[in-house]
């Protein structure tokens, strides 16, 4: 027989970012709310660019002036055809002023974000933490039942799901994925470099895939470099020096000399979308929703978007005494989020997959593109208002 722990109103069940920004966001909304976050088995060396609405997000949330220290601001973004192809694509400058904001985001380690975070959750009044997985999830009418290690159990009216891409959360709710896989591989690294990157991030959209540089603070950036399969054996064996050769070369010495910081992660990239996202009393959030690939920092971004979202629903259903758990809060947050992260997904896989063909026409609807983006003003608004996750209107 297992022990009843707890009852609380909302379980968050994952300790990534978007774990404890959606059980920050919880607490905020005055509901009582148990985050079971067991500690990582490792440190994350990735970085993170958060975006307009994010930093939106954590603003009304009080984190941000944290996160902001620790943080390099984005004031431009540089797109550069990086193809050998017959037809190349303008280079394309986006400054941030035009659309009236300092940056377009920040970018921040990863381990320094979970630390701004972690220590934010003390700070919440209705917030319990838990160092603990659950085990086991079991969903009845009126509420779900979360069970620990030991034989401890919570009950609640809400889980959202931030147990990323493997979520037995997910199971739990009976939501299905559709996956597809890409022949490509993400390599994430930080380096140091001779010369200032000017808060400039630059993406060079290569043969394989986008090969985009992130500014940090001071002489520092991070790069995500989408590879093609027969690369990754031999970028996993290069020493170091080779390897920074190699990025010099790629990015056509912009930023003087390279040397790798820490150690290289590389990672097969897919496409895998929740056919819904809430069921049976579960809210998924993050990679338990949707995983796609490290292209135009889309991912975390939809991730703190979707804790934003269900925890508003949830606080509204609280205020005004119903049951956050309900089938009309979990097909409201259905309803919001699809668009958004379908729309979202489509682009990104259909932009690396357009690195890849070899089809003409696609190299010429691309140039064409950028060629309309670089000179027409209220399309290049508009494109930039889009990628903060902003509708032209704000």
């Amino acid at each position: 027989m297992s022990e009843d722990l707890k009852t609380s109103d909302a379980v968050v069940v994952g300790g990534g970012p978007v774990g404890l920004i959606a059980a920050i966001a919880l607490a905020c909304q005055g509901i009582a709310t148990t985050l079971l976050a067991p500690k990582p088995p490792h440190s994350d060396r990735r970085t993170t660019a958060l975006l307009g609405t994010s930093v939106d997000i954590l603003k009304a949330l009080g984190l941000w002036e944290a996160i902001e220290a620790k943080a390099a601001p984005l004031r431009k973004l540089r797109l550069v055809d990086g193809t050998r192809r017959l037809i190349r694509a303008p280079e394309v400058l986006f400054d941030a002023g035009e659309i009236g904001l300092e940056a377009f985001g920040y970018n921040i380690p990863n381990e320094e974000l979970l630390a701004v975070l972690r220590g934010a959750l003390a700070q919440q009044q209705n917030l319990r933490v838990l160092e603990q997985s659950a085990t086991r999830i079991t969903v009845s009418p009126d509420s779900v039942r979360v069970e620990l290690g030991g034989g401890a159990s919570i009950t609640a009216k809400l889980i959202v799901a931030a147990d990323g891409r493997n979520s037995i959360c997910r199971t739990a709710a009976d939501i299905r994925t559709s996956k597809r896989p890409l022949p490509q591989f993400a390599v994430a690294l930080n380096f140091t470099h001779s010369r200032p990157h000017n808060d400039i991030s630059t993406e060079f959209h290569t043969d394989s895939g986008p090969f985009t540089l992130v500014p940090m603070q001071g002489l520092r950036s991070s790069l995500v470099w989408v590879c093609k399969a027969n690369d990754v054996e031999r970028i996993r064996a290069a020493s170091d020096a080779d390897l920074a050769r190699e990025i010099e070369t790629k990015c056509h010495s912009l930023l003087g000399e390279v040397r790798i910081e820490g150690a290289r992660g590389i990672f097969p990239l897919g496409v895998e979308i929740a056919d819904r996202f809430a069921n049976k009393r579960i809210a998924l959030v993050g990679e338990s929703g949707h995983v796609i690939p490290p292209i135009g920092a889309q991912g975390l971004n939809l991730g703190i978007r979707d804790a934003d979202a269900i925890a508003r629903l949830a606080g509204d259903a609280s205020r005004e005494g119903n049951d956050m758990g309900s089938e009309a809060i979990l097909e409201a947050y259905d309803v919001e989020r699809r668009a958004d992260i379908r729309a979202r997904a489509a682009a990104v896989e259909m932009l690396g997959r357009s690195l890849l063909t070899d089809f003409l026409p696609v190299h010429l609807a691309r140039g064409i593109g950028l060629e309309i983006a670089s000179r027409v003003p209220f399309l290049r608004r508009g494109l930039m208002q889009s990628g903060l996750g902003k509708t032209a209107n704000g």
